[in-house]
């Protein structure tokens, strides 16, 4: 392999050794596809994500959004573990979506034909019934991964299988952004493992509501004794988790508050943890999602 063939490929992030030489592919007119292209050619099919982002209920409108979504794109190219479909079209919902005429769509991604979602939606989104159901069914029934964010927990309020699928409601942010200092409850599950015991950070903790410990596994949580004093802390019990993985049938969820400015989503450590929690729920990794109780520090 010439030198100038191993260094594209090291530059595109792909395994030099893996790959066929570039003059193996030619068009039929003889001429050779750009580096590039013949690169992209020779990588095996990648798992497919939908990060999908309904913010129109919104009362406000967070300005990270568009970030957050740039970042787990960027973060899917870079490594090649998946591709990304941005869309804020929550008509895409769907085994069968359809076009605003009502035909059927031709193409595109759906939950027929992609491994996971990431969703950042907020406060009410109009589905169907039939988004409803196919929704639940893509996780439960098709295995599927689901990994959510932040406003994720404001989100389908109105819909208690959507709960279900989540694993929390959204119960209010008592200290709105603040300095905190989160407890890694997990330090063997793939989305924590590389932060420390305990760490540091400033964001919009959000307070959850109508979970269960018994049916999610609680990895990063709020140490409330380390916070001042506030009336709208609903619990007494110190219970404040930030992040969680729990089995959906067949199918793997996994949720975090953190994520309110955009400067969060810059941060390597949650950009780790919200990259890893994808590969779990895309079966690119195992972790341990079975639930633990609450341990108090």
């Amino acid at each position: 392999m010439k030198r100038s063939d191993f260094l594209r490929r090291v530059a595109l992030g792909i395994p030099a050794a893996s790959l066929a030489p570039l003059d193996a592919f030619r068009f039929l007119d003889g001429t050779e596809p750009h580096p590039a292209a013949s690169a992209q050619l020779q990588q095996p099919s990648r798992k497919r994500v939908l990060a999908w982002a309904d913010t129109r209920n919104g009362i406000a409108q967070h300005a990270s959004v568009s970030h957050a979504l740039s970042v787990i794109e960027r973060l899917g190219y870079e490594s090649g573990a998946y591709e990304t479909f941005i869309r804020t079209d929550s008509n895409i919902i769907s085994k069968k979506p359809l076009m605003t005429t009502g035909q059927p769509a031709s193409g595109g991604p759906s939950l027929a034909n992609v491994d996971a979602i990431f969703f950042l939606g907020h406060r009410e989104v109009e589905l169907t019934p039939e988004q409803k159901a196919d929704l639940l069914s893509f996780v439960k029934d098709d295995g599927k991964g689901f990994v959510s964010a932040h406003t994720a927990t404001t989100a389908f309020l109105g819909w208690p299988e959507f709960g279900d699928l989540i694993g929390g409601r959204y119960d209010g942010h008592p200290w709105g952004s603040a300095p905190g200092t989160v407890i890694n409850e997990d330090p063997t599950f793939p989305a924590t493992k590389h932060f420390p015991a305990t760490f540091p950070l400033t964001d919009e903790f959000y307070q959850t509501k109508d979970y269960s410990r018994e049916k999610m596994r609680s990895v990063l949580r709020l140490d409330v004794s380390k916070m001042p004093p506030n009336g709208g802390v609903h619990r007494t019990d110190g219970d404040f988790p930030l992040a969680w993985a729990l089995n959906y049938g067949k199918g793997r969820a996994f949720y975090s508050s953190l994520g309110h400015a955009a400067s969060t989503w810059d941060n390597p450590d949650v950009q780790k943890m919200y990259f890893e929690a994808l590969r779990w729920a895309l079966r690119l990794t195992d972790g341990d999602a079975t639930p633990r109780p609450y341990k108090p520090v």
